[in-house]
Formats: structure tokens, C-alpha cells, sequence
């Protein structure tokens, strides 16, 4: 047996317990491979609890554990790092929680909270930089960290409470599909839930339209007096969020 074949039978041991796969090692090797098979799935398992605690707090040890081995059975490691590992999860989870869509935003939440981490860095712009800034004519950029993922339950409150150790609140469905932007503020992973009007104006933004369009548009769709108020409302609360890395004014 040439060593790649016998790589290859080898991760099919691993990856799915082929049992001709096993044979063709030879008898001999029988111990030793379950000992390989329950390492490996082993530190699976593990990689998934560990990236996904407040999924396992909320579905329960068993039902985390019956589809952990559901994702390890159908979905082998695909990189070098075990830390890619989990980021498939919550497909899985989704395909058998489908009547229960908070497991799945719960850990689509949780994956985007710990991929933040590895982002690209970026200093938050503070009011005391925006003197003399032509508002008319000014782009923002935002964070490059900045997600948004859309909920349609209360996936973030009953996070927010089993990170805090809290009892979670029951799963509500949102009265509207809303939306969760996920960002990290210095070194602390953030989120907050925002609505249709605020990821609207985030696209807007991101996508190079200025502020004044920005309040141009808000004046046709709510009038001229809440048009600006609402822009400046946001504007505020993404600079005390720390979400806005830049302010260009192309005056």
C-alpha cells in the first residue's frame, strides 16, 4: 500500500468510520485506530462547545451533543486550524432546529461575536474630530469589524442574558425582522439590535452615499423636520458606539 493511500484510508476512519477503510489497515491496527477515531471526535466535539456555550446553555447538553455529532458525521475539517471548525455549525444547527429559528440566530450571533475578534483593527472617530466638517458633503466609513446579521426572534436578548448568567428570557418572534449589528469596540465584541431605518442608512453609507443624501432621503420618506433629526440621532449613537472609523469631507 502506497503511504498516500494508506493517508487517505486513514481519513476515511476518521471521517466516517469506513469500516473497508479499517480493514485495509490491517487487523493489527483495529485498537489502535478507535483509540485515533475517539480523539478525533473527541476534540470535535470539544472545538463545538467551546465556540458555542450559550447555544449548549440554551438547547441543553443532549440536544447539543446529538447534533455536534450530526456536524462532525457530515462535515470533516476543511483547514489547517481547528478554529474553522465551528464556523459551519450553525447551518447545521438550522437544518435541525429549523422549527426553532432562534438556535440558529443564537449561534450565527455567537460565531459572528468570536470572529470579530481576528478583524482588522481600527480607531473609532471621537466628536472632537469633526470640527469643520461639511455634512453635506461628508462620507462616513464605518468599523471594518461591522456585521449585520438578520434575527427574527429575540436571539440577542437571550444571549445577552446567558452571558450575563442571567435566567434567558422565553424565545419571543420580533414583531418585524430586525437586525443585529456586531462589532468590536476597542477589544470588546459588541452588538445591538437595530431597525429597518438604521440598516438602511448603514448600507447607505457604506455604499458611498453622503450624509446630506443621506438626510435628503430621510426628508422625502419622514418630512423635514424628523428627516434630520433621525440622521443625527444615528449619527450620534454610531459615534458613541464607536462604529464610525472615518469621516471624509469631499468639500
Amino acid at each position: 500500500m502506497s503511504l498516500l493511500a494508506l493517508q487517505r484510508d486513514f481519513r476515511r476512519w476518521l471521517d466516517h468510520e469506513a469500516a473497508d477503510a479499517g480493514a485495509r489497515l490491517g487487523p493489527q491496527a483495529a485498537p489502535g485506530l478507535s483509540v485515533y477515531l475517539n480523539n478525533y471526535r473527541g476534540q470535535l466535539m470539544a472545538c463545538l462547545a467551546e465556540s458555542y456555550g450559550a447555544v449548549k446553555a440554551w438547547i441543553g447538553d443532549d440536544a447539543f451533543e446529538s447534533a455536534a455529532a450530526t456536524h462532525i458525521e457530515r462535515r470533516p475539517p476543511h483547514s489547517w486550524t481547528l478554529d474553522d471548525y465551528a464556523l459551519d455549525f450553525p447551518d447545521t444547527l438550522e437544518a435541525i432546529h429549523h422549527a426553532d429559528p432562534e438556535v440558529g440566530e443564537l449561534a450565527r450571533l455567537e460565531r459572528g461575536l468570536a470572529r470579530i475578534f481576528v478583524g482588522k483593527d481600527a480607531e473609532p472617530v471621537v466628536p472632537a474630530m469633526l470640527a469643520g466638517i461639511d455634512w453635506e458633503r461628508a462620507r462616513i466609513g464605518f468599523v471594518p469589524t461591522l456585521t449585520m446579521m438578520p434575527v427574527k426572534t429575540n436571539a440577542a436578548a437571550i444571549w445577552s442574558a446567558l452571558a450575563d448568567g442571567e435566567h434567558p428570557p422565553a424565545v419571543q418572534f420580533l414583531p418585524d425582522p430586525a437586525t443585529v449589528a456586531i462589532w468590536r469596540n476597542g477589544f470588546s465584541p459588541t452588538f445591538r439590535t437595530i431597525d429597518d431605518a438604521e440598516r438602511e442608512a448603514i448600507e447607505a453609507l457604506a455604499g458611498g452615499l453622503t450624509f446630506g443624501a443621506l438626510c435628503g432621503r430621510l426628508v422625502e420618506s419622514i418630512g423635514e423636520e424628523k428627516g434630520p433629526v433621525l440622521a443625527g440621532g444615528m449619527l450620534s449613537q454610531w459615534l458613541s458606539d464607536g462604529l464610525v472609523a472615518h469621516v471624509r469631507d469631499l468639500g
